[in-house]
């Protein structure tokens, strides 16, 4: 493996975000402060406790999965798509790398910037709530595999889009409606028992379930459905990632 390619791809990516590194910072923390103002403690004021858990807590994981799946995505979208908009793509595709060592550069890039920004998302409801994770290697790798699958998801927009309108388009409609319907801010025993069999459906529900059980110790649903659910999604999108490389679908147009 060119580990030199990997890294000069995942530096280049990383001195983007450097180079707005405040707003990258104050961002996360003025949204998440803004997000238990409106739940916190208006809502908060009428729902005590969920599942024995205090509700300001509660949300807390899927706030923080509600801003890594997001920031996951448009940074390794962007990273993919702006090579491609600009035409350094055929640089890269014509430079002796393949396509493992140019996904793990983009990828990994975004990956850690997802990662920053849910480290300080987490400081920062520390501040508003008291937190405590029973279980931190869980939580840990619960992040960093959301990370990871959802920059690969990004990975995968950023080569499908044709202009930066489509890099919006699968986030906006499809991402965040799952991800606030998937229990972000509620748990699925408070919906009647028709909404709760359709939750089930929703992919994003298993990851957030399992990240609030490394938090709290309770989860909608068995925590193995979440291990397997984020294994699943990021074993799918890693294979159509070599089938696009593969057949160079959208990278030599």
């Amino acid at each position: 493996m060119n580990l030199r390619a990997v890294q000069a791809i995942y530096v280049n990516e990383m001195s983007r975000f450097f180079r707005t590194i405040g707003q990258s910072f104050i961002s996360p923390v003025i949204s998440t402060s803004l997000y238990f103002v409106v739940f916190g403690a208006a809502i908060g004021s009428r729902i005590e406790t969920v599942e024995g858990v205090a509700y300001g807590a509660f949300i807390v994981p899927g706030l923080i999965m509600l801003s890594v799946i997001m920031q996951s995505i448009s940074n390794a979208s962007f990273g993919m798509y702006f090579p491609k908009f600009v035409g350094t793509v055929f640089e890269l595709l014509s430079a002796p790398v393949n396509f493992l060592e140019i996904v793990l550069g983009f990828v990994g890039a975004a990956a850690t910037k997802a990662l920053f920004i849910g480290v300080v998302i987490l400081g920062t409801a520390a501040v508003f709530v008291d937190l405590s994770i029973l279980h931190p290697l869980a939580m840990i790798a619960f992040l960093v595999l959301t990370c990871l699958a959802f920059s690969l998801m990004g990975f995968i927009i950023g080569i499908w889009a044709k202009n930066f309108e489509q890099l919006q388009l699968v986030p906006l409609l499809i991402v965040t409606p799952l991800v606030f319907l998937g229990g972000s801010f509620y748990s699925t025993s408070m919906l009647p028992p028709v909404w709760q069999t359709v939750t089930h459906f929703n992919p994003v529900f298993y990851l957030i379930s399992g990240f609030r059980w490394a938090f709290f110790g309770v989860a909608d649903v068995a925590i193995g459905w979440s291990l397997l659910a984020i294994a699943a999604f990021f074993a799918i999108c890693l294979v159509i990632v070599w089938q696009i490389f593969r057949t160079g679908w959208r990278l030599r147009d």
